[in-house]
């Protein structure tokens, strides 16, 4: 049947990621066009091309086509086979960019997913690891994939641009999900968080934690965030600081917002304490939405 299944043809980079997950899972070919091609530097990026080498190892058989400019791509997907595996990802985007992708792979595997990512933990564009840890994994449990083996961990935390952070995610394997009928948000009864700082002062989560609260209290008493502050070779290799925050409703739907730091060396420094309020107005956004 592989024979017949006619190739998809998609032009352009946009969707890379989801394009390449659903061919995997679909186990339909794939050829991708254009990538870029009009620009100056064309061509795959290099965050790009890290993702590439990761869906090569989770899968067994798995047949990558890519010309010399980066421009096209051709992805024959193989099985799903899963194992223990080590991944070192691009530090121009976060580890969320990767995970994100595997969160949707991994109850597919032949064998239990087990992988440690290394590279950025929390920066500005992706989502962080901390946020999928809290919103991402009680969602994979409402379709029934749960037990100990479900599990993300942060070994040590990497702040852009330099990384250093290091993640254990595992899954067990689920062949078939449990449907989910989920329209009632619901409404909200807790705010939980976390505020990290690496190689800064430990203040600074505390001076967060002050002013996130000084805003979320006029509406709910019900508010713990968690300060995390991680020393030595667990604090990756570029200083940085930042706050997660996630409202959890009655019917267990969980909103997220989360800031980060400047990248060290890049735009104005920024106060925590303008940091801790801005996310808490963000998860107010989120909510209000």
């Amino acid at each position: 049947s592989a024979g017949e299944a006619h190739c998809l043809s998609y032009t352009g980079c946009n969707f890379l990621r989801q394009r390449l997950v659903l061919a995997t899972l679909s186990g339909r070919p794939v050829k991708i066009r254009k990538i870029r091609a009009k620009e100056e530097d064309p061509g795959l990026r290099d965050f790009e091309a890290s993702f590439i080498r990761l869906i090569d190892k989770v899968t067994n058989g798995s047949k990558i086509e890519i010309n010399q400019t980066g421009t096209s791509l051709y992805y024959q997907p193989g099985l799903l086979y899963g194992g223990s595996l080590e991944h070192d990802c691009s530090p121009s985007r976060g580890i969320g960019y990767y995970l994100e992708s595997l969160l949707c792979l991994a109850p597919f595997m032949k064998h239990p997913l087990k992988i440690v990512l290394r590279g950025v933990t929390n920066d500005q564009v992706d989502p962080s690891v901390d946020i999928l840890k809290a919103t991402a994994l009680p969602l994979l449990k409402k379709f029934g994939i749960d037990g100990e083996s479900l599990e993300i961990k942060i070994n040590r935390r990497g702040m852009p641009p330099k990384g250093g952070g290091e993640v254990l995610f595992s899954c067990p394997v689920r062949k078939v999900l449990q449907p989910v009928q989920f329209t009632d948000p619901g409404k909200i009864k807790r705010i939980r968080g976390t505020a990290y700082s690496v190689r800064v002062s430990p203040q600074m989560a505390n001076r967060m934690v002050e002013s996130a609260r000084g805003i979320l209290n006029k509406f709910l008493p019900d508010i713990y965030i968690y300060t995390d502050h991680m020393k030595g070779a667990s604090s990756g290799k570029s200083p940085g600081f930042g706050m997660c925050l996630t409202a959890e409703t009655i019917n267990g739907t969980i909103l997220s917002a989360e800031l980060a730091s400047n990248p060290q060396g890049q735009g104005a420094a920024v106060l925590p304490e303008e940091l801790g309020q801005n996310c808490a107005k963000l998860l107010l956004e989120e909510v209000y939405r």
